[in-house]
């Protein structure tokens, strides 16, 4: 397939255009011309006939000769005048036997008072027709005028000839607003593409708003929309790195300063047991900050695969994480309600969206805290409850951004896992006020009632 660029397209359509209306144009504008001329002709000639009507005229004799040298004279009507008696010439016109017993046959079957006929007479087309009269004898006669093709032909060939010179000049002229047409349809997509080119550079910080045509209007805010995204793809990845060097930095510190003390024999605590102890912890820490980190980027790339989805009851999954956490304070009371219930959906994930709810709300619970399943309205609600101190100087959104600790924080990574998770569900994470604490909920949209016991 030949591949062409904007401005070959839009000249090899400007040329399809032009070749599809000239070969129209040679194709039904000689047939509507000549049918229109064939019309004139008839009408010339019984414009003729109306001065011959008069069946005792006399018409001056011809010969052969002058028959054939009339279809040089383009406009010229001849007239003869028969009887009743089949071509029985009375007066008129000299016409060959042929063409005359062709002319009487034509009358004689002819009932109205006047017709149009045609006939071929040595490769050209007579016209001819044929009024049916009385004489002062009371005898029916015929008065036949006719008329040579030539002046039609003239006529097709004069106004074909104009035609094609005005099609000739008509697509010379319009190369001129073809050329402005191209470069005005390429102006948009020029500035288009110089922006891609900023953007593929990493340059997006320029806005881009088009005004005028409406259809570009959509593209470049399409545009726009798609630089917003990059803005914010780009600042949470620099966000990102920076938080990830920052929490890396200070266990990596500890560690090298924890193992530089061994080496140079200085024991800041009373036994090297003690600082293996310490450097075993911030060697834990730094290993649950990178689980975390690798997962939350894993995240990203499942938005483009495929849940491995299965169905099954938020009691059994709640259980679950319940008995991983009860023993970790005891002072707290854990409640499960709506475990009749049943979640579609990947079964890993679910599990690590409530962990990470759970460990959340036991640093902040004072004795209680609550996970619930049940149905609001159009929405299937997973909820963990606890009556810790409520949220302030933050929203329900901002406390899932990356890296967003509270008071009692660790790494800021929990809640933004629980977000990415919950939208990979068709799903959205907030987090709210109550009357005793703070509740953190999942609401999923229900378009069926597939999962309602």
């Amino acid at each position: 397939m030949i591949r062409l660029n904007l401005t070959q397209r839009i000249w090899l359509s400007f040329g399809l255009l032009l070749f599809t209306i000239g070969l129209l144009t040679a194709i039904i504008y000689p047939l509507s011309i000549k049918d229109t001329l064939t019309e004139e002709t008839y009408r010339i000639i019984e414009n003729e006939q109306k001065g011959e009507i008069n069946p005792q005229k006399q018409f001056p004799g011809e010969t052969p000769k002058d028959f054939i040298e009339r279809r040089s004279a383009a406009r010229d009507v001849g007239h003869i005048l028969i009887a009743e008696q089949y071509a029985n010439q009375l007066q008129g016109d000299f016409v060959p036997k042929e063409v005359l017993v062709e002319m009487a046959e034509k009358a004689y079957e002819q009932k109205d008072n006047k017709g149009r006929y045609e006939l071929t007479y040595e490769g050209a087309t007579l016209f001819y027709v044929i009024s049916k009269g009385t004489n002062t004898k009371g005898e029916i006669v015929y008065l036949i005028s006719y008329m040579w093709d030539t002046y039609r032909d003239q006529m097709v060939n004069r106004l074909w000839l104009r035609l094609v010179l005005i099609l000739l000049f008509t697509g010379v002229f319009s190369i001129i607003p073809a050329i402005w047409l191209a470069r005005y349809l390429r102006f948009p997509l020029t500035i288009l593409g110089r922006r891609f080119e900023q953007i593929a550079k990493r340059n997006w910080q320029e806005p881009f708003h088009w005004k005028g045509d409406d259809e570009f209007y959509v593209l470049s805010k399409q545009f726009e929309d798609m630089r917003q995204n990059l803005l914010r793809h780009d600042y949470a990845q620099k966000t990102f790195i920076q938080h990830t060097s920052h929490e890396l930095k200070t266990p990596i510190m500890t560690i090298k300063s924890y193992a530089q003390s061994v080496k140079d024999g200085i024991m800041p605590k009373k036994t090297t047991e003690d600082m293996m102890d310490v450097i075993l912890k911030e060697t834990q820490r730094m290993e649950k900050r990178v689980q975390n980190m690798l997962y939350y980027t894993k995240l990203d790339a499942l938005k483009l695969d495929v849940l491995s989805k299965e169905t099954f009851e938020f009691g059994e999954l709640a259980e679950d994480i319940v008995e991983r956490f009860r023993y970790q304070r005891e002072d707290i009371n854990f409640e499960i309600t709506g475990s009749h219930y049943k979640i579609h959906g990947d079964h890993e994930q679910w599990s690590i969206l409530l962990d990470n709810l759970v460990q959340n709300a036991l640093r902040y619970a004072s004795e209680t805290i609550r996970l619930s399943a049940f149905y609001k309205g159009s929405y299937f609600i997973v909820e963990v409850f606890n009556d810790g101190e409520q949220l302030t100087g933050v929203t329900g959104d901002e406390i899932f951004q990356p890296f967003r600790k509270g008071n009692k924080g660790q790494f800021g990574l929990g809640l933004a896992i629980v977000k990415r998770i919950a939208e990979l569900h068709g799903g959205k994470a907030t987090a709210l006020n109550t009357k005793n604490g703070v509740a953190f909920q999942i609401k999923i949209l229900i378009n069926d009632l597939q999962n309602k016991e």
